[in-house]
């Protein structure tokens, strides 16, 4: 066992004028299962960067481990994995890698394939268990689940159940629930070390949250009563103290000895007054110091269109080929006005091949798309790798209405700084954010999302939950979030 003590940590990108961390302060247990959460932008991805020493930065991070980061840089994707594995974990021993495959529900045959045939699933299990072979290691686990079925997240989650030593981001509430025994929070002013996992925390956080709010709320009403206090003081004072004026000393004998006790009367509330906003002051910072973490959250709506027909989509008997190859087969749905779909299964069995059909994109098939030609689709698409320019360009080239939008990406917890920023420099969870804004400006008769929740903050899913939860609205979705699809009710369709 050993500890991570990070001391003042202050980092800022170049260029930028915002620090990312500012002051930070906390120490780590390398025994730990430590999940690392917070909003997407807050810096969770480059403090684990800064473990590996890829930034410069003032303060100090000091700890004995050696860290390794996940995903890592693949030299040859065309390697077969058991080449690679010997280069990253040359120590293990050949029955140990296979023990770790098992444990992750990978057949052995895998090692004889090239990297680069993997399913994205198969290929974050293979990292994991490489990585859990190599000793003396604390594993940085950066969102491992965006590529995983709703199958392959809970093989994953009992594996790290069974692990330790490691900082896991995820914003799968239910991986997290399963496989940490403690929670680093980046919040909107500090960062916390917490023991237990997501829920007990989310619960911890929201008792905190409600006892600042009622502890603010009789500040405020301490304050107002105060000031009025100090008010009356004051006013009082100045009256006594104009009293006097105009006494002649010589002529009004009685104003001699008057004079001193309105003096001391008039200094006294004075006094009192001065001492009411010394300690209205007091409480003002009390309270300032209130309500910093909490997260505020708007609610987000959908501009949906009234189709003519209670009916928007039927799909009977379709299967989806690629090269001889059949990826999907005897799909048969219908989707009515205020359906909730999620469609279910595997990586690789043709979700995101289904959905592009639907959109209109030309995708070899067999079978019947029934759908008319006037049901307007609004969609988000799995891929965000080509986003790039100023959010105005973007609004103006996908013809959605840019104050809408930029209302929509405050709602989601954008600052008015992003505004000005090339969307490239976003981070993952920022530009999924876009992809979402774009598609609640556009009205629709169908909503159409693959894989809505990758790499998005616990926050904005929630924002999403209860958007679909509390409208009508019809929604075909691709999601392996199994706390998000009960949420909001969804029937699923199994693949």
């Amino acid at each position: 066992m050993s500890v991570i003590n990070v001391e003042n940590l202050t980092f800022a990108y170049e260029g930028s004028a915002d620090n990312i961390f500012e002051n930070v302060s906390f120490s780590i247990d390398t025994d730990w299962k430590l999940g690392f959460t917070g909003r997407n932008g807050r810096g969770k991805t480059t403090f684990m960067k800064l473990l590996m020493g890829k930034y410069e930065y003032s303060g100090k991070i000091t700890s004995n481990a050696r860290f390794e980061y996940f995903p890592f840089e693949v030299s040859d994707e065309n390697s077969l994995v058991i080449y690679l594995a010997e280069e990253i974990c040359p120590e293990a021993e050949g029955w140990k890698l296979a023990r770790e495959l098992s444990l992750l529900q990978v057949d052995d045959d895998v090692l004889y394939r090239p990297f680069a045939e993997l399913s994205g699933g198969e290929k974050t299990k293979v990292m994991l268990a490489m990585l859990f072979l190599r000793e003396n290691c604390f594993l940085l686990i950066d969102e491992p689940t965006n590529h995983l079925d709703m199958k392959g997240r809970e093989v994953v989650s009992r594996y790290l159940k069974r692990k330790k030593g490691f900082i896991l981001v995820s914003h799968d509430r239910a991986v997290l629930d399963e496989c940490i025994d403690h929670v680093l929070s980046i919040n909107r002013t500090n960062i916390e070390i917490e023991q237990g996992n997501y829920s007990s925390w989310e619960r911890n956080k929201e008792a905190r949250d409600n006892f600042e709010a009622v502890q603010n709320e009789r500040l405020k009403k301490e304050i107002r009563n105060l000031e009025i206090a100090a008010r009356r003081a004051a006013e009082h004072s100045d009256r006594i103290e104009s009293t006097k004026i105009g006494f002649d000393p010589v002529k009004t004998e009685k104003s001699i000895s008057r004079r001193p006790s309105v003096a001391r009367k008039a200094k006294k509330l004075m006094n009192r007054s001065k001492a009411m906003e010394t300690r209205i002051e007091a409480d003002i910072e009390k309270k300032s110091g209130l309500l910093r973490n909490i997260e505020k959250t708007a609610p987000l709506k959908l501009p949906l269109l009234k189709f003519h027909s209670t009916r928007l989509l039927s799909l009977k008997n379709v299967s989806i080929c690629y090269d001889d190859k059949t990826v999907c087969s005897g799909v048969s749905f219908d989707i009515e006005e205020g359906d909730i779909v999620a469609l279910s299964g595997k990586n690789g069995c043709g979700k995101t091949s289904l959905l592009r059909l639907i959109c209109g994109e030309d995708i070899p098939h067999t079978g019947e798309v029934i759908m008319n030609r006037q049901l307007k689709i609004s969609r988000i698409s799995q891929d965000f790798s080509g986003l790039s320019g100023r959010l105005s360009d973007y609004a103006l080239l996908n013809g959605i209405d840019e104050s809408l939008f930029k209302a929509i990406l405050r709602k989601l917890d954008f600052s008015r700084e992003q505004f000005e920023k090339d969307i490239s420099d976003f981070s993952d969870g920022q530009k999924k954010k876009v992809m979402i804004a774009a598609s609640l400006c556009t009205p629709a008769h169908l909503y159409i999302w693959d894989e809505p929740l990758n790499y998005l903050d616990v926050y904005s899913r929630k924002q999403l939950e209860e958007l679909i939860s509390s409208c009508r609205v019809s929604i075909l979705f691709a999601e392996h979030d199994r706390t998000f699809c009960q949420a909001v009710n969804a029937r699923y369709y199994v693949m």
